[in-house]
């Protein structure tokens, strides 16, 4: 019997990819109220880097936005450079989550291609600092943004390595085809949804990208272009 072969889940990892959970507990605290407030501090970090920046960005700013005493801060975080890397992790897990959440049931490589994609776009839109904060890091914290990589390729190159194996996509060396899609993916974001005051890809944008990464993915993957390639919109439900 041929060996079951994986799901061709997400974009860039399984289905079932977990949304980081609490790594410290604060003392003193239940866990679940603690659980709570370092979300609640997280997110106003996210929010405070993606506005003003990491230099401009202050505990101060980050306590107040979450409406929690500036001392609750330091029992979660040693300060503001550990935050921000948390930041960085935080939104790595949760947009391989969408992705991936976003891509469950698809059939085909290029079909997990296509509805990842559109998955990683939504959260894009909802989460405009997933790009400003990434790009920080370039500066303020190069492992963190070297982290934040690697785990999206190493979770991504055993899904192309299948599809490779079973003859679905053209064979090649799945951790350059990883990275190329993800430059497609990022580009494309960039472009159409951060700087475009729609904040969403166009359907035609999107149809296109679609068609590129069926080139890219080669085999089967192109014949199945034409027919896969629906507009964005039918992904959001529109």
């Amino acid at each position: 019997m041929a060996e079951r072969r994986r799901p061709p889940a997400g974009a860039v990892g399984p289905p079932d990819a977990p949304v980081r959970a609490n790594a410290r507990p604060a003392r003193g605290e239940p866990k679940r109220k603690g659980q709570r407030t370092r979300q609640s501090l997280l997110e106003a970090a996210e929010e405070v880097f993606g506005a003003v920046g990491y230099h401009d960005a202050s505990i101060v700013k980050i306590t107040e936005l979450a409406g929690v005493a500036q001392g609750t801060f330091y029992l979660y975080f040693s300060g503001k450079q550990e935050i921000f890397d948390e930041v960085v992790a935080d939104l790595n897990q949760r947009v391989r989550h969408a992705m991936s959440e976003a891509a469950r049931g698809a059939t085909t490589r290029l079909e997990a291609e296509r509805l990842g994609f559109a998955g990683f776009f939504r959260f894009t839109a909802e989460h405009p600092a997933l790009y400003r904060v990434i790009r920080q890091a370039e500066f303020v914290s190069p492992q963190a943004l070297r982290n934040h990589y690697e785990t999206i390729i190493e979770n991504y190159i055993p899904f192309l390595s299948d599809a490779m194996d079973a003859g679905e996509i053209a064979p090649g060396d799945p951790m350059v085809l990883a990275w190329s899609l993800i430059a497609v993916g990022e580009a494309i974001g960039m472009r159409w949804i951060l700087w475009n005051e729609a904040h969403e890809v166009p359907p035609e944008v999107f149809h296109e990208m679609v068609s590129i990464i069926a080139r890219m993915l080669g085999g089967q993957a192109i014949a199945a272009a034409a027919s896969e390639a629906e507009p964005i919109g039918a992904e959001r439900g529109d």
